[in-house]
C-alpha cells in the first residue's frame, strides 16, 4: 500500500486559511517562477518548486479530503483536482443531490473507513490528506505516514489551522528542507 501524506500550503504561523476560508497568498508560489507545473498554463514555478511538486503529484493516486473543502470548491465539478484519479469525501451527509454518480467521488462516514477506501483505490500510489479538520483527525488515528507543507512567507494570525483541532503530541523525524521561490518546501516522516 502507498503512504499516506498530510499536505497543504501553510502560513508560518500555521493556518491553511484565514477565518473567512480564503488562502489569501498561501499559493502565490505556485506563479512565483517560470516553469509549468502542469498543462493550465497558470501554474509556474521555479525549478526547485518544479521538480519537487511534479515528483509528488505524479505519485498522488487518491486525496481524502472534508465536506468542508467539497462543499467550498464546489466538488471540483465532479473532476478530481491536479489530475489526480479519485477523491475520498469523509461526510456524514450523502452526496449532494443531483451528484453524478459516474464522478471519481467516493462519500465515506469517517476517518478510518476513508483512509481504507483510499487506500483501496491507489493501490501502491500515495494517498494525500488535505491539512484541516480531516487532516488532523487522521494524523490523531495513528494514520498518517508523512507530513508535507509548503510553508510561505507570512502570518496570518488566525484562521484555519493546518493539523485542525490536533491537540495531542505526535513526534515527527527531522525535516527534508528545500527552498524555492516565495516558499520552503518541508517533509516530515512521523515517527512511529
Amino acid at each position: 500500500m502507498g503512504k499516506v501524506v498530510l499536505y497543504s500550503s501553510v502560513s508560518v504561523d500555521g493556518f491553511i486559511a484565514d477565518e473567512n476560508d480564503q488562502p489569501g497568498p498561501l499559493f502565490d508560489w505556485l506563479t512565483s517562477g517560470d516553469v509549468p507545473l502542469d498543462d493550465s498554463g497558470a501554474l509556474n514555478v521555479s525549478r526547485t518548486s518544479y521538480d519537487y511538486t511534479r515528483a509528488y503529484w505524479d505519485r498522488i493516486g487518491v486525496t481524502i479530503a472534508g465536506r468542508h473543502v467539497f462543499d467550498l470548491t464546489d466538488g471540483w465539478d465532479g473532476k478530481p483536482p491536479g489530475g489526480i484519479d479519485h477523491v475520498v469525501v469523509v461526510t456524514h451527509r450523502p452526496a449532494p443531490e443531483g451528484w453524478d454518480a459516474e464522478a471519481p467521488f467516493h462519500f465515506v462516514d469517517g476517518i478510518e473507513a476513508a483512509v481504507a477506501k483510499a487506500q483501496e483505490l491507489a493501490g501502491d500510489r500515495l494517498v494525500e490528506v488535505a491539512a484541516g479538520d480531516v487532516g488532523g483527525q487522521v494524523l490523531a488515528a495513528g494514520l498518517v505516514d508523512e507530513v508535507r507543507m509548503d510553508v510561505v512567507p507570512v502570518v496570518f494570525g488566525s484562521g484555519k489551522r493546518y493539523f485542525g483541532s490536533v491537540d495531542a503530541q505526535h513526534l515527527l523525524e527531522d525535516p527534508d528542507v528545500l527552498p524555492g521561490n516565495r516558499v520552503l518546501h518541508l517533509r516530515y516522516q512521523v515517527r512511529r
